[in-house]
C-alpha cells in the first residue's frame, strides 16, 4: 500500500493504482473522456489532469501511478483553467452533441467554445474529419472542417465530425482486444484522423464487425446504424428504453448481453465492462445478430 494526500485528504491505495483510482476512492469526481476501464490509458484528451506538488506540469490522473507522500490538487485554479481550455477546444472543433458527459463538464468549468469562432461547414472531402482552422468570408476563424457521416454497411455508421481522437477504438481493434488492426490514426497534426488502411471502404477492410470500437467510443462517433437512424428521425428515446441482461445464444462461451429495447424492439446490444468473460467485448453475432428476435409475422 502507498499513502498520499488528495485535496487535503489522506488516502491509501495499492501500489500501482493510478491517481484517478485514488480520487475515486475518495469520491472525487474527476472528468475523463479518453479513459476506459477495459483499456490501457492513452493520455489523449487531458481532461483528467491534476496538480501534483513538485511537478512542473499538470499530470494525467488516468495514467500517473500513485506514490508514497504525493500531494495532489484536483480542483485548483490551474487545474480548472486547463480543463476549461481543453473542453473549449474540443467543443469548438468537434460535435459533442452525443457525448453524454459533455453538458455537465462544459457547465462545471464554465467553458465557452464560441470564443474560438464558429464551426466550419461540412468538408467536401469525405475522408477528412478536420483540416485545421480557416477564415470564413466574414473574417471570423472557423475551427474545424467536418466530414459527412460514413454509411457504408448495414451495421454501424462512422461520424468522424464527433471524433476527439481518443484512440480507444484503435486500441480495442488492435492488440488490446480484437487484433484486427482495421483502423488506425492517419495523418499528422490538424490532418490526423481515424482511417482504414489506404482509406478503404469498411466492407473491403480488415474489419470483422465485432463492434468493440463502438462499445468504447465516448462521443458517438461510432454508432449502431439502428441508433443513428432513430436519432435522424428524432425518435431515439433513451430515457424510455429498458435494458435486459441475458446470455448470448450463439455459442458456449457465455457472453453476457445487454439488450436495449425501445417500443418492444431491440435497438442495440452492449455487454458489461465488468463481466469476466467479455469485459465489454462481443463478436459480430453477439452484438449485431438480434434481428431474428424481431422477425414478426409471415408464414
Amino acid at each position: 500500500m502507498v499513502e498520499l494526500e488528495i485535496d487535503g485528504q489522506p488516502v491509501r491505495v495499492f501500489e500501482g493504482e493510478t491517481l484517478l483510482g485514488a480520487c475515486r476512492r475518495l469520491g472525487i469526481d474527476t472528468p475523463t473522456l479518453c479513459y476506459g476501464e477495459t483499456l490501457t490509458p492513452a493520455n489523449a484528451c487531458r481532461v483528467c489532469v491534476v496538480e501534483l506538488e513538485g511537478s512542473r506540469v499538470l499530470v494525467p490522473a488516468c495514467s500517473r501511478k500513485a506514490e508514497d507522500g504525493m500531494k495532489v490538487q484536483t480542483d485548483s485554479e490551474r487545474v480548472r483553467l486547463s480543463r476549461k481550455l481543453v473542453l473549449e477546444l474540443l467543443a469548438s472543433s468537434v460535435d459533442l452533441s452525443t457525448t453524454p458527459v459533455a453538458p455537465d463538464y462544459l457547465g462545471r468549468y464554465d467553458a465557452e467554445p464560441e470564443r474560438f469562432g464558429p464551426q466550419a461547414p461540412p468538408s467536401p472531402d469525405r475522408d477528412r474529419a478536420r483540416t485545421g482552422a480557416h477564415v470564413e468570408p466574414d473574417g471570423q476563424t472557423a475551427a474545424t472542417v467536418h466530414a459527412p457521416v460514413k454509411v457504408d454497411n448495414e451495421l454501424y455508421v462512422r461520424d468522424y465530425a464527433k471524433c476527439i481522437l481518443c484512440y480507444k477504438c484503435v486500441d480495442a481493434c488492435g492488440e488490446q482486444y480484437q487484433n484486427s488492426f482495421a483502423i488506425h490514426v492517419a495523418g499528422r497534426g490538424f490532418d490526423a484522423r481515424i482511417s482504414t488502411e489506404y482509406v478503404t471502404e469498411l466492407p473491403e477492410s480488415a474489419c470483422v464487425y465485432c463492434g468493440n470500437c463502438i462499445a468504447v467510443c465516448p462521443t458517438g462517433a461510432l454508432m449502431f446504424r439502428s441508433e443513428h437512424e432513430l436519432r435522424e428521425a428524432e425518435e431515439w428515446r433513451e430515457d424510455e428504453q429498458t435494458v435486459t441482461t441475458t446470455v448470448c445464444p450463439y455459442c458456449g462461451v457465455g457472453c453476457n448481453l445487454e439488450l436495449h429495447v425501445q417500443d418492444n424492439t431491440i435497438v442495440k446490444v452492449t455487454s458489461p465492462d465488468d463481466h469476466d468473460v467479455t469485459r465489454g467485448n462481443l463478436c459480430i453475432k453477439g452484438r449485431f445478430g438480434f434481428q431474428h428476435v424481431q422477425a414478426r409475422g409471415g408464414s
